[in-house]
């Protein structure tokens, strides 16, 4: 275990924080900010309404957390942390039995003057609790398999009230999230070939009585998108077809045609990536994958340089959570991967995604601001 040993980074004024603040890590997340309240206005016909404007007022909620976080002590974060999983997980669950049908699916929960979804809280809310839990744990524990145990049980009970709902892609995030995390502390090589194997040989199950028929659906016309052009592969088809002829420096900004004329389904939140390619071209669309790389590689240098584990670990598991939203997005609209419902982060309209991220971001700038803190589990 860690000893008892406080560094002066636990007695820094506000001053002392904000010369730590990284500003690497926060000025690509305004670029990014800035060019979803762009595309959105352009997603609602040139128009603040209904999509920029709202987007906007989310983002402003947002950035308040995120500095709240940001700065504040990162031992209330290794304090809250299984609670805050706690809560999120209650929440997914009332949206089992109260939630809001929307898209033939039930993900979002009322709650009067809001509607969330938590599935989206629940990844950082996993993050927060899985690096809580192996921040302390030493070598011989590590490499233990009982010891990941509660770490999979932590995953299993969301990924599955999650893939009911149904949510398939968020589902598929929590498990490649849980994953990477086991990856990073060192657990044994050979469970991942074991875990692959039993994978492959469950994979007629998880076919004939795992998934619903629009999912398989969307698998079959993933291998052959021209089978039901007109159906299940509508989206895909043309989200190709926008991509595809915004050429090189796209059509000009409000002058995408399958977007403006609608053809492009769910322009707004899951196809976005594809609008933008559409009104701005490969260099656009280009320039934002950049800076996502960008981003992921700045959130591996701040765990790197992270002394003490707890910060090490929620980096980490942050940069896992946002390299996995948008690569599996910007795959989806390519064609690349099947049809999933993953907003492209910090870029589709919608709050609880974009709050949750902004979460995520105050709690690596957090670690990033005690980075010098030695931790003890004491207390904790």
């Amino acid at each position: 275990m860690v000893t008892t040993r406080v560094s002066n980074a636990n007695m820094m004024n506000f001053s002392e924080k904000l010369s730590r603040f990284s500003l690497v890590l926060f000025v690509p997340m305004c670029i990014i900010l800035f060019f979803s309240i762009v595309v959105l206005f352009s997603a609602g016909g040139g128009s603040w309404t209904p999509f920029a404007i709202s987007q906007l007022f989310k983002i402003i909620f947002g950035m308040a957390i995120f500095f709240f976080v940001s700065f504040s002590n990162i031992k209330t974060w290794i304090k809250s942390a299984y609670f805050i999983y706690a809560i999120v997980l209650i929440l997914i669950i009332m949206v089992t039995f109260f939630g809001d049908v929307g898209m033939g699916a039930q993900r979002w929960l009322s709650l009067g003057f809001i509607n969330i979804q938590p599935s989206e809280f629940i990844k950082i809310a996993l993050v927060l609790a899985l690096a809580r839990y192996f921040a302390w744990q030493n070598s011989v524990e590590l490499s233990q398999f009982k010891n990941y145990l509660i770490p999979i049980f932590m995953m299993l009970v969301p990924f599955i009230l999650i893939c009911a709902q149904p949510d398939l892609g968020t589902g598929i995030s929590l498990a490649l999230i849980t994953v990477g995390m086991f990856f990073i502390v060192g657990a044994n090589k050979k469970w991942f070939l074991i875990a692959g194997i039993l994978g492959i040989l469950s994979a007629p199950i998880i076919w004939y009585g795992g998934l619903h028929d629009y999912q398989r659906s969307r698998l079959i016309t993933f291998v052959n998108p021209e089978m039901d052009a007109k159906g299940a592969g509508y989206q895909i088809n043309q989200a190709k077809i926008a991509f595809g002829s915004g050429g090189i420096v796209g059509k000009g900004y409000l002058s995408g045609t399958q977007a403006q004329q609608s053809f492009l389904p769910e322009k707004q939140t899951d196809f976005i990536f594809t609008m933008l390619g559409e009104e701005f071209g490969f260099i656009g669309a280009f320039m934002l994958l950049m800076i996502y790389t960008f981003i992921v590689i700045m959130l591996f240098w701040a765990a790197k340089t992270c002394r003490n584990r707890f910060g090490q670990l929620i980096c980490f598991g942050f940069m896992l959570n946002f390299f996995i939203y948008y690569f599996i997005n910007i795959s989806m609209v390519l064609g690349i991967l099947p049809t999933v419902g993953v907003p492209l982060p910090l870029m589709s309209f919608g709050g609880s995604s974009l709050i949750s991220l902004l979460f995520g971001f105050g709690l690596c700038q957090n670690a990033h601001i005690h980075k010098d803190q030695q931790l003890s589990s004491r207390g904790f």
